[in-house]
């Protein structure tokens, strides 16, 4: 063995001082939604967004709403189903949007088939299906493609028997409302207008109708002299929305041994807490986004939710989103879904901008900047969706909603709060976070949807 003439390294790093990073943690990513959110303080924990009345009696549509992923149907649009074109009583209308159930399909899927019993109305309340029947030599053919608020089977309304004419299928991932003959026919049993208005529909002959089969208007133009004008009002939701802080937490816990020996350089209980708060603050964006109760991507209003034209984004995707709302402020996107964006220009020649924001470059079309977030999932069959919004009070757009000045407040709307030691000399403090968002008109956020990221 050759002496040694000296002291090892090795030997001497045990008496010396190292120099070291405070704890590192992949997890942390720019949470750009966050950042670019107008943030409304919420003293009460619950804010109201009122609204103008949005829907349209006469328009040939069975308008739906959405509260986060639970879709429903407005009673007063269904009027707009012949069999119950004329009936005017509230009760009945909303006994029976009550009784429609939320479904989805799959594109591919069978809702309806020929041939079976007529005992069904469906309300297609987002993505589009196809009428399917059979050509003259026994080939499916397509009869035509209904998008949302169109419906059909609203003669099982009338409690007849028949079948289905032609089969019913998902083009897109579709949601349907739908309203079983069961169910109308315990509705019809229970009240004696609805009984009385359906057997007066099937006696009287069928009414005047436009080329679009919709219901005939008396209009009158090209007026002089003095005319009455017209009055109106301004009417509003009777049910505003109302949003209320959601709330995520955790308890970290700390043993006294670790805080009180193992603190230098760096203190323990700080760090936890540090690397605590960055994993509440990504959970906050993931929850901003998608979130069924308050999550963006939920509340999305459905007529402002709009599929690709050929699959991959594109820039004519992008221009239909900001088309779709004024002052848009900024896209977000998973960064894969952004770079199958670049693909796309670059296979067409367009070379988008890019700006400077906050320090980073980021992708700009027509002017407004692309933010990542990984929080946007990706399907497993490889589709994302982008978000385009307006934001802020003042233009009526998307905001962040939180409760500032807390007890033991860290960070604006995240507090932590020491619960004490328990038997075991562990330290407890429970780490808590506000938060909720709001979409203030439903043209400030837009949605496009099954983005294919991966072609």
């Amino acid at each position: 063995m050759t002496e040694r003439l000296s002291l090892s390294t090795h030997a001497a790093r045990n008496l010396a001082t190292t120099t070291k990073s405070v704890p590192q943690m992949q997890g942390i990513s720019p949470r750009w939604l966050l950042r670019l959110l107008p943030w409304v303080q919420v003293s009460a924990g619950t804010y109201r967004v009122n609204r103008r009345l949005t829907y349209n009696l006469g328009d040939g549509l069975v308008t739906c709403v959405n509260t986060g992923s639970q879709i429903s149907v407005i009673p007063a649009e269904l009027a707009e189903l012949p069999p119950l074109r004329g009936l005017d009583d509230p009760g009945v209308l909303e006994g029976i949007a009550a009784r429609f159930v939320q479904r989805e399909y799959a594109p591919g899927e069978v809702i309806v088939a020929a041939g079976d019993p007529l005992d069904r109305v469906i309300v297609v309340a987002h993505g589009k299906v196809s009428r399917v029947g059979t050509g003259e030599y026994g080939a499916e053919n397509v009869l035509g493609v209904l998008a949302g608020g169109r419906f059909v089977g609203d003669r099982a309304l009338l409690g007849t028997d028949g079948s289905w004419e032609y089969s019913v299928r998902a083009v897109t991932p579709v949601t349907v409302l739908v309203l079983a003959a069961s169910d109308i026919a315990e509705l019809t049993s229970r009240s004696e207008s609805l009984r009385a208005h359906l057997a007066e529909y099937e006696r009287a002959p069928a009414p005047p109708s436009n080329a679009s089969g919709e219901a005939a208007i008396d209009l009158a133009s090209g007026h002089d002299g003095e005319p009455v004008l017209p009055g109106t009002f301004v009417d509003y939701e009777l049910a505003p929305r109302e949003y209320e802080l959601s709330v995520a937490q955790t308890r970290l816990r700390v043993h006294t041994r670790v805080a009180d020996l193992y603190s230098e350089p760096m203190d323990q209980v700080e760090q936890q807490v540090r690397l605590t708060v960055e994993a509440l603050l990504e959970r906050r964006e993931h929850d901003l986004l998608n979130n069924p109760d308050h999550g963006l991507l939920h509340n999305a209003d459905l007529r402002q939710r709009i599929p690709t034209r050929s699959g991959p984004p594109t820039p004519d995707d992008l221009d239909e989103l900001l088309a779709r709302r004024r002052k848009s402020r900024f896209f977000l996107a998973h960064p894969r879904t952004i770079a199958a964006f670049g693909r796309e220009c670059t296979r067409r020649g367009i070379y988008p901008q890019v700006i400077t924001h906050e320090g980073a470059r980021v992708q700009a079309w027509r002017g407004v900047p692309i933010f990542p977030s990984d929080k946007i999932a990706i399907s497993p069959s490889g589709t994302s969706s982008i978000l385009c919004m307006r934001t802020g009070e003042a233009d009526e757009g998307v905001i962040g909603l939180h409760r500032t000045g807390l007890q033991d407040e860290v960070r604006p709307g995240v507090s932590v709060r020491f619960m004490g030691v328990d038997g075991k000399g562990i330290l407890s403090y429970l780490v808590s976070a506000y938060h909720s968002a709001a979409v203030l008109v439903p043209d400030a956020l837009g949605v496009l949807e099954n983005v294919e990221v991966a072609r």
